[in-house]
């Protein structure tokens, strides 16, 4: 029985550990990227919104879907940046390029975010104000 407790242990142990680890990797992204900050603030005034607006639940799924894949992409963006300046800490074309191509990606996640939130809050949105 005790094998059985100390296995059980080990994995609860590794697993908080991972989600530590998670943790630390998004207080990084916050503490560091300004953009995030820009993410945050937009993540805050949408969800705030979708509940003042009373969205749907399937509306929701795709408001949450869209603001899940910017936090991604802003996320993998910062880990291509340091994984870069660890290997190339000197300015080199390739790296820069691969960053712009990163850094494209979150603007491409960021826009395609703000249609889709134009197209499911827009309508309610300009309803409530007296605008439509």
């Amino acid at each position: 029985m005790k094998k059985i407790s100390t296995a059980l242990r080990s994995f609860l142990v590794s697993r908080f550990n991972s989600f530590k680890f998670a943790f630390r990797g998004w207080a990084f992204v916050l503490r560091t990227q300004k953009n995030a900050w820009i993410h945050l603030a937009a993540t805050s005034l949408v969800i705030a919104a979708g509940l003042w607006l009373g969205i749907s639940r399937y509306e929701w799924a795709i408001i949450l879907l869209v603001i899940g894949i910017v936090w991604i992409a802003e996320f993998l963006n910062t880990a291509l940046e340091t994984i870069l300046d660890i290997a190339s800490p000197e300015r080199h074309p390739l790296a820069r390029i691969a960053k712009d191509v990163g850094a494209a990606a979150v603007l491409i996640a960021a826009v395609v975010a703000v249609a889709v939130g134009i197209i499911i809050l827009g309508p309610s949105l300009f309803q409530k104000l007296g605008w439509g």
